[in-house]
């Protein structure tokens, strides 16, 4: 080891300025220099005979080589300098900031003259290094010594109490600051604020309110804890108060925190507010708040403005390409995230998980199956198999895509199962028209340790309805009453869904008024149970019910009541409701309502009421398919095929890969006996590819629901159950004979 030595000469006063050199050096960070002119006094022969010179020396071997510093601390002992508080004190730092802890505690054991400012080193030594406990106890040595702490030992001490849980102990420093006269200072009111947050948010408000200087970091402590608690609502009227009353500007931190509760609670008020805040400090060229203005304009459901933040950002990165592309996505734009997604790849953007999650849903919205074959290549090549979400939104992908063999095989080989793709499995089979398959797994889910959700039980309630199994159905009821769920309001409503497609209305008004809390959803599905019941009078009589207690109908609430006086025939009390909406729930007829009373019009055989109100439909709605299909049917069952081709030629516009309406013409030609049109509309679904899906009914017999598909022989007892049919055709021939000979009398 390379030893220095200081041997004394009397030409040191006469030889340039080294200590102060030295000293300026130090105080510019300059650490080459400092050893330099430290060299250059040793080649001299000079000894320093200022003590202030050693402490930026022993800087200088810190930040340089710790070996240095040894051997200066060997040469400060051999002159006699270790017994100086100060210099005794850079030794202990230097080997503290070392991470040298056991040279360290020798050299404070050692130290003769210790004051306030070696207990301050040694303390925040061990926090700074996380040795909390540690110096948590080295802090009550201290008070026992009683030193003066310094503001960022103070601030580490109340940090430390916080990091490990030692709330009872930060209450004892908390006293400690308050009879040393030290709770004023703002760094570590600020500390003491954020140990209160997660303790008690009443106390922290209080010690908030005693404050008498408060500044930015004090209100973005007090708003930041509002905002990650279920409390933040009373964080944004904070954050209102600190801009408008105090005048204090928010910073970068606190604004993007804002931002993302904006978000959360769709206030879109607030948000430009922060954006107008954010224009003015100058901070909308700042990455991280042009990402959290995209992301909160999105969840707000303005979109477009959230385009323009992206478009202007001067800098973007993965995550402000991510962020508009969620934006897309999530407000249902899907054919601009295409087409930014296309754009990522021409940009050459780093595709990541969240990249991959929302083009699967873009992949989804289309049905593209070979996408998601393609995403699928992309998943394994980029090495995310093992990642959970990107995983369950392939398995969803592929069963909204109908490929569900392949979503079963991606399911089946999943190392790891955990309750979100247990669920998307389920929810995915239901959505596929496979419910005894979905009930299935969820047995096989109940084998192992995962306890379904909420979202589960609703998967599984789902799969039941599609199966209108009265029996499975009141299984799936008492699974969601073990699980304690049956209370919650989807749940419920999902329950009360689940019993009017098994035909069991009277167990759904049940289940509706033991509902603990209902919303308007709730309502909803109640009004539309008793329509798909045949029972629209019943559904009517919810409304003003529901006006009672308080809750106003929404757009879905009224279609569903409008669908009811639909199917059961009540043509004139439907359009008497159509025609009130806006005055008595405030609810202006949108494009289902005007469609669902077209169908309404066209199935009691009113096709000029129905073409009327096709032509008084506000600008900007387009009909939709199903009910010009509706108004095709109609024109099928009273012969009038000049207006049927007008509504047939609509549909084939709307949706010319939908079988249904070819097949639609195709009968309405056929019963006017043109049969060359009938014939050009069946091949049209050949030259096409279109698939024809075969009618089918279902019809209880015992406790199970029985499916007959058109055309299928392969049900055991096909032969008695034609026999069976051909009885009922000639009771019904019967009937028309009677009738027509009563009338002729």
């Amino acid at each position: 080891m390379h030893t220095m030595r200081f041997p004394t000469n009397i030409l040191g006063s006469k030889l340039p300025g080294w200590s102060l050199r030295i000293k300026e050096s130090s105080r510019v960070g300059k650490w080459l220099e400092v050893l330099s002119y430290y060299r250059e006094m040793q080649r001299y022969g000079v000894e320093p005979t200022d003590p202030s010179v050693f402490p930026p020396i022993l800087k200088a071997c810190l930040n340089l080589s710790s070996r240095y510093g040894k051997s200066m601390h060997a040469c400060l002992i051999k002159q006699g300098y270790e017994s100086f508080s100060s210099i005794g004190n850079s030794i202990l730092d230097f080997y503290l900031k070392c991470g040298d802890f056991k040279s360290a505690l020798a050299v404070f054991h050692c130290m003769q003259n210790r004051d306030s400012v070696s207990w301050n080193i040694i303390i925040y030594g061990h926090l700074d290094q996380g040795f909390v406990e540690e110096g948590l106890r080295w802090f009550n040595k201290a008070r026992i010594a009683r030193f003066e702490p310094n503001t960022s030992t103070l601030v580490l001490v109340v940090q430390a109490c916080r990091i490990i849980g030692a709330y009872n102990e930060g209450l004892e420093v908390h006293g400690f600051l308050i009879r040393s006269g030290l709770c004023a200072i703002d760094s570590v009111q600020s500390s003491m604020l954020c140990m209160y947050m997660d303790i008690d948010f009443g106390s922290a408000r209080k010690l908030f309110d005693e404050m008498s200087e408060k500044d930015v970091i004090s209100w973005s402590v007090m708003i930041e804890g509002y905002l990650q608690s279920e409390e933040a609502g009373i964080g944004l009227k904070l954050f209102r108060a600190m801009v408008s009353e105090d005048g204090i500007q928010p910073d970068a931190v606190t604004a993007a925190s804002v931002l993302k509760a904006c978000g959360r609670l769709k206030d879109i008020h607030m948000g430009k507010l922060v954006h107008g805040l954010v224009i003015r400090r100058g901070d909308n060229d700042d990455l991280f708040i042009g990402n959290s203005l995209i992301d909160m304009y999105s969840k707000c459901k303005d979109v477009d403005s959230a385009y323009q933040v992206y478009r202007e950002m001067s800098r973007k990165n993965s995550v402000s390409w991510n962020s508009i592309l969620s934006g897309f996505v999530l407000n249902q734009k899907y054919s601009e995230a295409l087409l930014l997604f296309n754009l990522m790849g021409e940009e050459g953007v780093d595709v990541d998980e969240v990249t991959l999650v929302n083009v699967l849903q873009i992949c989804k919205y289309f049905v593209h199956p070979s996408q998601c074959k393609s995403v699928h290549c992309v998943i394994i090549r980029r090495g995310y198999e093992s990642n959970d979400l990107v995983l369950s939104s392939l398995v969803d992908a592929y069963v909204k895509c109908y490929l569900v063999d392949f979503a079963w095989k991606l399911f089946d080989g999943l190392k790891r199962r955990d309750m979100v793709s247990w669920s998307t499995m389920i929810g995915g089979l239901a959505y596929c028209g496979k419910p005894d398959e979905a009930v299935w797994v969820f047995h096989e889910m109940s084998k192992t340790l995962e306890k379904p959700t909420v979202v589960t039980i609703i998967n599984l309630l789902e799969a039941c309805s599609l199966s209108a199994e009265l029996r499975r159905s009141k299984w799936a009821h008492g699974v969601a009453i073990r699980r304690e769920m049956a209370a919650d309001v989807a749940v419920a409503t999902a329950i009360i869904d689940m019993y009017a497609k098994c035909g069991a209305i009277d167990t759904s008004r049940k289940v509706f008024d033991q509902m603990p809390e209902k919303n308007v959803v709730s309502w909803s599905a109640m009004v539309a149970a008793y329509g798909m019941n045949g029972l629209p009078r019943e559904a009517l009589a919810l409304l003003p019910e529901m006006k009672l207690q308080g809750l106003k109908p929404n757009s879905v609430t009224t279609l569903s009541a409008l669908s009811a006086c639909s199917h059961g025939g009540l043509i004139e009390e439907g359009l008497t409701f159509f025609k009130s909406m806006a005055h008595d729930y405030g609810i202006f007829p949108g494009l289902e309502h005007y469609s669902c009373v077209i169908d309404m019009l066209s199935r009691a055989g009113k096709l000029d009421t129905a073409i009327g109100l096709i032509n008084q439909i506000p600008n900007g709605l387009q009909i939709r398919a199903s009910a010009w299909g509706a108004l095709l049917s109609a024109c099928r069952s009273h012969g009038n095929s000049e207006l049927g081709a007008g509504a047939l030629s609509r549909v084939l516009e709307l949706e010319p890969m939908n079988s249904a309406g070819y097949l639609l013409g195709s009968s309405m030609y056929a019963a006017e006996g043109l049969w060359d049109k009938a014939k050009r509309m069946r091949q049209l679904v050949k030259e096409r590819g279109l698939k024809v899906s075969p009618g089918y009914s279902l019809v209880h017999v015992g406790n199970m629901a029985c499916r007959f598909v058109a055309g299928d022989c392969s049900n055991p007892g096909t032969q008695e159950i034609i026999i069976t049919v051909e009885q009922l055709h000639s009771c019904i021939n019967i009937d028309e004979r009677i009738h027509l000979s009563v009338l002729e009398c």
